[in-house]
């Protein structure tokens, strides 16, 4: 597919957010959101929706404001979202399917899986742009404030979703009524992670700036 490929994994972090279904109490959403544009050019990159000649001679990633629109409505996107997001349950893997897509910055990804039995505990595995570069980081937010942060050395998490949490019959949290708080997850768990975001965010703003990255090989 690709050549060796370099990674930018110290912007703005990706995000999901886990929730019950609204109707069924055997689905669980999971909604992913990239950290940013450039994110979504490297991604494009290694899929094959986009040249490998945007990886430039000393790494950097050459990238426009049309890059976005190519890869989020690559079908490509798709099957490798539900190949790095995984939901299990009581010991089942749960089936998946991307019902809805957009902008994948703002909006993101609307992954739901459909479980044998309603779960109360759902075992979710994230691993989105890890196999780019290992420094990649997700800000996970689920029911009733469980945050978590997937990484290549955390890729699995268990999320309660038992009636009482917030979710499931007695108070479903759905992607709209999320959307609608207007608070990302990033933000949600900037309160209890403030000190090592704010360092985060200072590396990323020299990052940037250098617009850098590190090599690393295709996996």
């Amino acid at each position: 597919m690709t050549g060796p490929l370099a990674a930018h994994p110290f912007g703005d972090p990706q995000t999901v957010e886990i929730a019950a279904g609204a109707d069924d109490p055997s689905v669980v959403h999971v909604t992913w959101k990239v950290g940013a544009a450039d994110d979504l050019t490297l991604l494009g990159i290694h899929l094959g929706v986009l040249p490998e000649d945007r990886v430039m001679l000393d790494g950097a990633i050459s990238y426009d404001a049309g890059d976005a629109a190519l890869v989020e409505q690559a079908p490509e996107v798709q099957a490798y979202l539900l190949e790095h997001v995984t939901v299990r349950a009581a010991g089942q893997e749960c089936a998946g399917r991307v019902e809805a897509t957009g902008d994948l910055i703002a909006d993101g990804a609307d992954l739901v899986f459909s479980c044998a039995v309603p779960p109360e505990v759902a075992t979710v595995a994230v691993d989105t742009l890890t196999d780019l570069h290992p420094a990649y980081r997700t800000l996970a937010t689920g029911p009733d404030g469980q945050h978590q942060v997937y990484g290549a050395d955390a890729p699995s998490h268990d999320w309660t979703l038992a009636v009482g949490t917030g979710v499931g019959p007695a108070g479903t949290t759905t992607r709209a009524q999320s959307l609608d708080t207007g608070t990302s997850a990033a933000l949600q768990i900037g309160g209890v992670l403030g000190a090592v975001l704010l360092v985060a965010v200072a590396g990323a703003a020299v990052a940037r700036r250098r617009r850098r990255v590190t090599p690393t090989p295709t996996p």
